[in-house]
């Protein structure tokens, strides 16, 4: 099993998001801008798997919870699977 994604942390983060920016979110927890990508994905050897962000834009501002485990099963929002790590 490969080591990542990573855990960048074991808790959701809540953004409000403004409509019609597009939000690139980590997939693979190394981003020092969690939950959003920097581009640290480029670093992970294509052993470990592909990586690249997810991006997401919205038509509305609203409150989302994105995920910060990367562990989740509804990518970039957060499902609750940090509560089992």
């Amino acid at each position: 099993m490969s080591e990542y994604p990573k855990v960048a942390k074991a808790e959701p983060v809540m953004v409000k998001v403004e409509p019609g920016k597009i939000y690139a979110w980590c997939t693979c927890g190394l981003s020092e801008k969690q939950p959003f990508c920097d581009g640290k994905h480029k670093t992970i050897p294509e052993e470990h798997g592909v990586f690249k962000s997810l991006k997401v834009e919205y038509d509305k501002e609203q409150e989302v919870w994105f995920c910060q485990c990367k562990q989740t099963q509804n990518a970039p929002f957060c499902d609750g699977t940090h509560n089992s790590l």
